[in-house]
């Protein structure tokens, strides 16, 4: 009988009983799920799930998938800016970072961060034309669309992470997260974009049709339209994108009220992170012994701040740029990182410099120059900032100014520099 009952088992002579019994339960599953649902409970249709309960005309599916595109493109610029910055502070072996135009980095995380904030907006309007769906009944109509709720669940919740813990890092408020920015923001951009991916792949046959076929733009009895609705969102995002993008473009700086920080800012007229209080090194820095030891395999020098004076000094302008998304630019002179190297007997043109400051600990205590900085000639020691000795803030007294790097690389009091061949 159970031959006759699973046509896939006919042919085998001697079925297995636990393979029955495992392809009983498998049938009993999916028929389960099958089956239609129950009306959701009384108490249930009293709140979201009780008809009428979102009557907006506005909600379509064209609206939902304009929307989805608008921030998808968002999202997508935001992720590979944001890939390109956490590569070049935490580099593989095969990733190479260009030392010129000095202000790449200054443009892709500047992107990066106006994105994610543009993505705020769109990302409430998105939720608000798909709202309905997350009440409807029943909450799974199969296998399938219960992991393509899954899916949503997880692409919602790694935007709203990433979103979130974005603007606190911008902000600099890092008390209401629990753990390391930088490691979180990472991974749950991958968890993010992954879930994207496969959202848009199980949507594109609603996607495809919605975004080629218009409707009637209208609201019966008057009021918002869907193109207005749109227009509005676009203007908040486009108000949001210039009230804070005057933390990098300059000429912006009047109009963005939001901006954490803006060019010209701080001592010097440079925005500053940590100071030399916070970073406890003022003691160090202002101590006549204070010396800086550059070395290399097979030779060590050790230079006061009289010898790095003496040295040939050049200047260069540079901006600083940080990964909050704010950068302004300075006039820099100090002493080329390449001369420094050749002190030490290290080829300049094959060169990676290890420098450390005077800080006893911090994530960022210490960065790796590659060689296309190392070699450059606007990669400096920076002794001053502006035609002054550089403020204790800024560094004093010596600070790595490189073009093209995030500023968390830019160690400042810089105490130590090992130099190392890499042909």
């Amino acid at each position: 009988m159970v031959r006759d009952a699973d046509p896939g088992l006919r042919n085998d002579p001697d079925p297995d009983p636990g393979n029955l019994r495992l392809a009983g339960r498998l049938r009993r599953a999916v028929t389960w799920l099958q089956q239609p649902w129950p009306a959701p409970p009384a108490a249930l249709r009293r709140g979201p799930m009780r008809r009428g309960a979102f009557d907006s005309k506005l909600r379509s599916p064209r609206l939902t998938s304009l929307l989805g595109l608008a921030l998808a493109v968002a999202f997508t610029v935001c992720f590979v800016t944001g890939l390109i910055s956490h590569l070049i502070q935490h580099p593989p072996f095969w990733f190479y970072w260009p030392s010129r135009p000095v202000g790449l980095y200054r443009v892709t995380q500047g992107l990066h961060v106006a994105t994610g904030l543009a993505s705020v907006p769109l990302l409430g309007a998105k939720l608000w034309s798909v709202y309905p769906r997350l009440f409807a009944w029943p909450p799974a109509r199969g296998l399938a669309h219960a992991l393509e709720r899954a899916t949503v669940a997880v692409l919602v919740a790694a935007a709203l992470f990433q979103l979130v813990s974005g603007v606190l890092n911008i902000s600099r408020w890092y008390a209401p997260m629990p753990f390391f920015f930088t490691a979180g923001h990472y991974w749950s951009a991958w968890l993010a974009i992954g879930a994207l991916l496969v959202h848009i792949a199980v949507k594109l046959p609603i996607i495809r049709p919605a975004l080629a076929r218009a409707t009637p733009d209208r609201t019966p009895g008057g009021g918002l339209t869907r193109r207005g609705l749109l227009g509005t969102v676009g203007a908040a995002a486009g108000v949001i994108t210039l009230a804070t993008a005057g933390q990098t473009a300059a000429p912006l700086a009047g109009i963005s009220v939001l901006a954490p920080r803006r060019p010209g800012a701080g001592p010097q007229h440079l925005p500053v992170n940590k100071t030399a209080g916070g970073a406890g090194v003022r003691d160090a820095a202002f101590d006549p012994a204070y010396r800086l030891t550059v070395a290399g395999p097979a030779r060590t020098v050790s230079l006061s701040l009289a010898d790095l004076t003496a040295l040939p000094q050049h200047t260069v302008v540079l901006p600083i740029s940080c990964v909050e998304g704010w950068s302004s630019t300075g006039t820099w002179t100090g002493v080329r990182l390449r001369d420094l190297v050749a002190l030490a007997g290290v080829d300049p043109d094959n060169a990676e410099a290890y420098v450390e400051s005077l800080e006893a600990r911090g994530r960022y205590r210490s960065s790796t120059v590659p060689p296309p900085h190392t070699r450059d000639p606007f990669t400096l020691i920076a002794l001053r900032l502006g035609g002054e000795p550089l403020h204790p803030d800024h560094g004093y007294p010596a600070r790595l100014i490189a073009p093209n790097r995030p500023g968390v690389l830019q160690t400042k009091w810089v105490a130590r520099i090992t130099a190392r061949s890499t042909s």
